[in-house]
């Protein structure tokens, strides 16, 4: 039985059965290289210098990575726990999530010991920010005013308790 009787009832069976219906037609010039693509000589990989975090589902690094910022401090741990898991789990994501927000911190400690003050509010663009979405930046001021107020309220209310 061909295909076409075999499948045939499903919707969109078989519409790129005719080349010249295909999208790249006109232009492509069929060579018969298309099917020779799978044996190829793979290029030279770069070398590792620094530690790479990379998928557990993957046997090795692949040929071309990022070796700007090494993985170190409380962040790089962080990452090297991520790595111990799929990439299809939480277990994977929300730590990676949680060292870049570590990092910043270190980053700021970082400029702190070497002696420059970070601009927090020209890094974090709150002038862009007050300039064109001055109604977001108050509703966020007063979210945070809130939030203060209330981790101060149970830290006396916790306090008087004692």
């Amino acid at each position: 039985m061909e295909n076409k009787e075999l499948f045939g009832h499903i919707k969109g069976w078989g519409v790129d059965a005719d080349p010249k219906n295909e999208p790249t037609y006109p232009m492509k010039k069929y060579t018969g290289d298309d099917h020779k693509r799978l044996n190829y000589d793979r290029p030279t990989l770069q070398p590792v210098t620094n530690e790479i975090l990379h998928s557990n589902e993957r046997p090795g690094v692949t040929a071309v990575f990022g070796t700007g910022q090494p993985p170190e401090g409380l962040s790089g741990a962080m990452r090297r726990y991520a790595f111990r898991y799929s990439e299809g789990s939480f277990s994977h994501w929300l730590p990676l999530l949680l060292a870049d927000r570590v990092q910043m911190v270190e980053a700021l400690v970082d400029d702190v010991k070497k002696g420059q003050i970070p601009d927090l509010i020209a890094e974090k663009g709150y002038k862009a920010e007050w300039k064109y979405n001055r109604a977001g930046v108050i509703r966020k001021g007063l979210m945070l005013a809130a939030v203060g107020a209330l981790v101060i309220l149970a830290v006396v209310q916790r306090n008087k308790r004692k």
